[in-house]
């Protein structure tokens, strides 16, 4: 007998393995029998264009129904709608096409909507202010190809409009957005002039700077507010004189750079700067080659080595004159900028540098729209080198790096510039391509000067990263903030966001989920860059515990830990300032309180917090030591502080913390005191902060609440402001208000019930006050 060995189909077996079939050992009997029992085969499923949702995700079988039979015995949601067309490409292209239609119909339907409500109010203007025209004059909707300009080009949201303030030795008035100092001096103003029914000028809550008393820092000896025309300017000087410094007194101030400016404002390299100064001397006994780098270096060099020195006299004048030290050096100044007209069309890396140089020139003499003017020409200058992409490969890894810095200096400078202003800006990260510079070892080697090391991962370069990350942080919040204005506050409730009192909460919960981002920078700040604090205190914080400078730290290193922390404290309360909210003066009988703003509030302490922040580290700075001596933007940041406090304490007279923002008040007069030994603007500031408390004193004292005033002797006993300028004597504060309050008519006031004659013709006085007219 002989055995045969037949091969199974795949198909019978059920295996799905390929390779050869294996083979079954059978008899020939069997073989017949087997073929008789064979199984049939199983039926072909029907097949379907795509299996639904819960079918593919279970892989299992579905079919055409509506919903599928495994989804309707399961339970399951199907996603079978009925349809039975294929879901294929060409399908998807034509549906999508079908929806890009509808949009644009609807599209064109909005348009033609605000088409022809623009067309009304135009219209209706014309015929008020326009002649009557042809009827054969095309309108602008035919004009062009049917293109209408005035449609396309209006914007119907609703804008958080500035003011328009007078600001330098020009009555011409310029604009300065929501954001700035000068609007909310305007709105304080506002509010002074209801209370007091005297008209309170902008003017009068203004620094007496020299951008007051000349047109550009080339200023003249002449007497800048008669009427006469103002003097030709002198020839630039190219040659030793008078005018100019010695060798010896150039590398003085030269040297004074390195030690000031230089671990703040990366934008030189140290090295290279020396090396470019030492091939300008080409032969011994003559003056040396023209250099515009050098000149703004020594200009910014002298702005700050003559601020550091007390003026001569006894008295803290407020007169300014050719001779202040917010314009020395103005001269090398001149000649830098005579220098760079003949590098604007082919600049340079070093023209860049001088221009950023000089809008912090400019800004430190006050003249900040120059300097804002200077900051769009720096702008253009940065893009035409092409900064604003990331350096090429093939340029070595310092200059690298010095681009970097250079560009994102720049960056910094106009963010914080136009924050401060209120104003667009003009450099975004959508058009920035260029990556953050580095603070490594590696890169600070490169740099060209030689600082001692911070720790593994800290350098002197790491203030300008983390400074530069501070103010990308600020700029973001600024900008979502006064871009959701329009969004909240729609104008259907008075002319400003503060005639809706809703809309202000609502706007003010907004900043809320916003402003953590400053949290997290100061988390995130290396403890090297931080200045300790006594009594466990917390750095970058509002405690307002005492500072614990360290004794034996380099001078750069406790000045940027300084300048860092004043500058958070600065942004953070130009952020807040927007919500102190001065009480309604409105005297009709329908008039009622304002609802309850919980967070509104909340963010107007958080102002004044931050505020008080700097003023008590700028007074226990300067009354301790010389870090921040003669620091024009530290001045600056004191200012902006001390109003916002002034403010405060007309806006919430009644808050848990008005006591302690008044204490703070004269902590700001102090400082002010201090830094008016040197320059003529602070001791005009220290004039102005004391003219406002005397307005609040007056006001407090009527209320009849005891907490509200400060005593005299406890303000000279906590050694917050001089004896002999710790409080104005009665007759002294009665002269600061006839002068300022009395435009037009003179009284006088010489005894302590002076101001009565004031208060009896005052009644918009807000209920905030507390005040009982019926008991005088």
């Amino acid at each position: 007998m002989f055995t045969t060995f037949v091969g199974t189909p795949q198909s019978l077996t059920g295996s799905s393995k390929s390779g050869s079939s294996r083979g079954n050992l059978v008899s020939p009997a069997s073989e017949s029998s087997e073929i008789l029992t064979r199984a049939p085969p199983r039926p072909k499923r029907p097949q379907v264009a795509r299996a639904c949702d819960s079918c593919r995700v279970h892989r299992v079988k579905c079919d055409n129904n509506s919903p599928c039979k495994n989804c309707h015995t399961r339970g399951w949601q199907c996603s079978n709608k009925g349809s039975n067309e294929a879901r294929t490409l060409a399908n998807a292209y034509r549906e999508i096409d079908r929806l890009r239609q509808q949009v644009s119909e609807l599209e064109e339907q909005l348009k033609e909507e605000r088409n022809a409500s623009n067309t009304a109010s135009l219209n209706a203007a014309a015929s008020i202010s326009s002649p009557p025209v042809s009827s054969k004059a095309p309108s602008p909707t035919h004009l062009n190809g049917g293109l209408n300009y005035v449609r396309d080009c209006t914007n119907t949201r609703k804008p958080w409009d500035g003011v328009h303030t007078s600001t330098a030795h020009s009555r011409q008035k310029n604009w300065y957005g929501p954001s700035s100092l000068f609007y909310f001096i305007s709105r304080m103003n506002n509010y002074l002039t209801s209370v007091f029914q005297q008209l309170h000028l902008d003017e009068q809550i203004q620094l007496n700077s020299v951008a007051k008393s000349y047109p550009t820092p080339n200023c003249n000896h002449h007497d800048p507010k008669d009427g006469s025309e103002l003097p030709s300017p002198e020839p630039i000087k190219t040659n030793a004189s008078s005018e100019f410094l010695t060798p010896t007194q150039e590398e003085y101030f030269l040297n004074l750079f390195w030690q000031s400016y230089h671990s703040s404002l990366l934008v030189l390299n140290e090295l290279e700067f020396k090396e470019h100064y030492k091939s300008l001397w080409v032969a011994p006994g003559k003056p040396r080659m023209s250099s515009a780098l050098v000149d703004i270096v020594i200009a910014m060099s002298m702005q700050y080595g003559m601020a550091s020195i007390p003026r001569s006299g006894t008295g803290a004048s407020i007169d300014v004159d050719a001779d202040d030290p917010t314009i020395a050096g103005r001269w090398y100044y001149r000649r830098c900028q005579s220098l760079l007209t003949g590098d604007l069309e082919s600049p340079t890396i070093s023209t860049l540098q001088c221009q950023i140089l000089s809008v912090v020139y400019l800004c430190c003499a006050s003249f900040q729209n120059m300097a804002h003017s200077t900051l769009a020409l720096a702008v253009r200058t940065a893009q035409m080198l092409g900064l604003h992409f990331e350096p090429a490969e093939t340029i070595p890894l310092g200059e690298k790096e010095m681009r970097k810095r250079l560009y994102w200096s720049l960056y910094t400078l106009e963010s914080k510039t136009c924050m401060k202003l209120g104003r667009p800006f003009s450099l975004d990260l959508s058009s920035t391509l260029c990556s953050l510079p580095s603070d490594n070892h590696t890169a600070a080697m490169l740099a060209g000067s030689d600082f001692a090391s911070l720790g593994e991962n800290v350098t002197w370069l790491s203030y300008n990263l983390h400074n530069t990350k501070l103010v990308l942080a600020a700029r973001a919040v600024h900008t979502s903030l006064y871009d959701k204005y329009s969004d909240i506050y729609n104008g259907d409730k008075g002319r400003t966001i503060y005639d809706d009192h809703e809309a202000l909460e609502r706007f003010a919960d907004f900043l809320a989920t916003t402003v953590k981002a400053l949290d997290a920078w100061a988390q995130a700040v290396p403890y090297a860059l931080k200045t300790k604090r006594e009594n466990g205190g917390v750095p970058l914080s509002t405690d307002n515990s005492p500072l614990a400078v360290e004794r034996f730290a380099p001078l750069w290193l406790q000045r940027q830990r300084l300048l860092l922390e004043l500058l958070y404290h600065n942004l953070a309360l130009n952020l807040y300032r927007p919500f102190i909210t001065f009480p309604c003066t409105s005297t009709s009988a329908s008039f009622s309180l304002p609802p309850p703003a919980p967070v509104t509030q909340s963010h107007a302490n958080s102002a004044a917090n931050h505020s008080m922040a700097v003023t008590n580290i700028m007074h226990q700075i300067l009354s301790e030591t010389d870090i921040l001596r003669g620091w024009h933007e530290a001045f600056q940041w004191q200012w902006n502080a001390a109003l916002t406090l002034a403010g405060y304490l007309f806006a919430y007279p009644s808050s848990t913390i008005t006591s302690t923002v008044r204490q703070a008040v004269d902590r700001a007069v102090a400082v002010f005191e201090i830094f008016g030994r040197n320059f003529a603007a602070a001791s005009s500031a220290a004039v102005v902060m004391r003219d406002l408390v005397t307005k609040y004193d007056f006001l407090a004292s009527k209320t009849g609440d005891s907490h509200k005033q400060v005593p005299g002797a406890a303000l000279r006993g906590s050694g917050l402001i001089n004896d002999s300028r710790a409080m104005m004597s009665i007759n002294e504060e009665h002269a600061a208000m006839q002068t300022t309050l009395s435009i037009d008519t003179a009284f006088s006031v010489d005894s302590s019930n002076g101001l009565e004659m004031l208060w009896s013709a005052i009644g918009n006085v807000p209920e905030e006050w507390g005040y009982n007219f019926g008991s005088g």
